[in-house]
């Protein structure tokens, strides 16, 4: 009798122990499936989940029909738009999310749908990318896991399975290039992430990971507008940067400098972001003797004009980094007049004085003096146009002509990158002829306007005076009448 019930409970011991196994995954293992393999260290299966917890069915019958069910809900293999709506029966669901104590985010698919990678594809009626195509399938660990395909090392090879794949991206966007990972390599980003720091920005860290947008769309952290911002992420964190040992206050710079300005508070997207100048995929800040190729992308000019001037010999001889040297980086001013000469505002007196490159000296005073010069005759010919106009003128091709001197006091500007005097004043004399000119004429119109004043006055006191006359030769005939 004894052994009997110690039998029974034996055999309901094993049966109930039975039960607790996930047979799916057991016979899986048994016939060597690499899928089970993977899930034996996936995050899932250690915090108690099943294959049928994403595949459906009975994952505690060893009977096949009864496990692979449809009764029982199996799916199988899912379609690949049902991948992510699986992910987010849990990871759209906070409450779910914290049964398993998880504090990982939610709402990641919701991101994912408006995101460039959750738009059909052209291939076929299905999103560009599943959870699953990032995070793995079966062997999914934690992203602060180095051996997670989305740990931070990791990212570059994980986007750059599909973004450096010319087959697959040509089918998908042709329009991208395909050497975004080859190019991040050899920047400072990328060098440091493959030596193993985690810190250094990847694809995720600018791009963002689950609601990425085209660099089109203004929502995009890359979009012009929101570059410096996304950049100012990690480069204005005293304490994050600190190992790197480089400022932090770029951006605090580049926000009160003509280029921020011009981007931030005038919202042109055509005025230069971090990546205009630092680049981007190949991020690496440009070295002292590539700053003027940096600055000439846009400036091409006054980089020419800078090319061919002495400063260029100057410069390279004293180690001087180009553009940078007269108008800083990050906070570039407004140019303005007043930095050149030899006055306490002006650049050229860092280096020329009367004791030291006194010929560079006497060009910046005389340079100076000339487009001072110029810019007077320019508020004289602009004020006499104006009174000309008030007085009922007609000045339009004055005012046109006006244009000239204008375009002389630009030109002047630029051409002050050459630093030679003798080109500074064959333009200047360009716009001294044409404000003379202009002065003259719009002095005429003046004069034109008093001479008329003067004919009309003669006019009306000529005609009051035979208005007189008249008068009193009618008045004497009627006088002669009445005799």
């Amino acid at each position: 009798m004894k052994v009997f019930v110690v039998s029974i409970l034996f055999y309901t011991i094993l049966f109930s122990q039975s039960k607790k196994i996930d047979q799916c995954f057991q016979c899986h293992m048994e016939i060597g499936s690499i899928q089970a393999e993977q899930f034996v260290n996936d995050v899932h299966k250690s915090k108690g989940l099943s294959c049928s917890s994403c595949h459906g069915g009975d994952n505690t019958s060893d009977d096949d029909a009864i496990a692979m069910s449809a009764k029982k809900g199996f799916i199988g293999k899912p379609k690949p738009d049902k991948i992510s709506e699986i992910c987010a029966n849990c990871h759209s669901n906070p409450s779910k999310m914290k049964k398993f104590g998880s504090s990982v985010t939610t709402g990641q698919m919701e991101n994912l749908n408006k995101s460039v990678h959750g738009k059909a594809s052209t291939v076929a009626n299905t999103s560009i990318a599943q959870c699953t195509t990032c995070h793995n399938a079966h062997g999914i660990v934690k992203v602060n896991n180095p051996k997670s395909p989305v740990y931070p090392t990791n990212i570059p090879q994980t986007c750059g399975k599909c973004h450096s794949n010319v087959v697959y991206m040509q089918k998908y966007n042709p329009s991208l290039p395909v050497d975004q990972i080859e190019k991040y390599r050899t920047s400072k980003h990328g060098m440091l992430n493959k030596a193993g720091n985690k810190k250094a920005a990847a694809c995720a860290d600018c791009h963002g990971s689950h609601n990425i947008f085209s660099a089109k769309d203004v929502r995009s952290s890359v979009y012009p507008t929101n570059i410096p911002t996304t950049c100012s992420k990690c480069h204005s964190n005293k304490e994050y940067m600190k190992e790197f040992k480089i400022p932090t206050d770029q951006f605090e710079k580049y926000k009160e400098s003509v280029h921020g300005i011009a981007l931030l508070k005038k919202n042109d997207i055509s005025a230069p972001a971090c990546n205009d100048c630092h680049g981007n995929h190949a991020a690496t800040p440009p070295g002292i003797s590539s700053i003027s190729k940096v600055c000439g992308t846009c400036h091409a000019l006054n980089a020419e004009l800078f090319a061919s001037s002495p400063h260029k010999k100057a410069f390279e001889k004293n180690n001087y980094p180009e553009c940078e040297t007269c108008h800083n980086n990050h906070n570039i001013a407004v140019t303005r007049d007043e930095l050149l000469g030899v006055g306490k505002t002006s650049i050229c007196s860092k280096c020329h004085s009367q004791n030291q490159q006194f010929k560079g000296y006497t060009a910046a005073l005389e340079m100076r003096k000339l487009i001072d010069d110029l810019t007077e005759k320019h508020k004289i010919a602009t004020s006499k146009i104006f009174e000309a106009e008030q007085k009922g003128m007609e000045v339009e091709e004055i005012k046109f002509r006006e244009r000239d001197i204008n375009s002389s006091i630009l030109e002047a500007r630029t051409v002050i990158h050459s630093f030679d005097v003798s080109k500074f004043k064959e333009v200047i004399k360009k716009g001294e002829i044409a404000s003379d000119e202009v002065i003259s004429d719009a002095k005429s119109k003046i004069d034109e306007f008093y001479i008329r004043r003067i004919g009309l006055v003669a006019a009306i006191l000529f005609s009051t005076l035979l208005m007189i006359l008249i008068y009193l030769y009618l008045k004497r005939i009627e006088k002669e009448k009445n005799i």
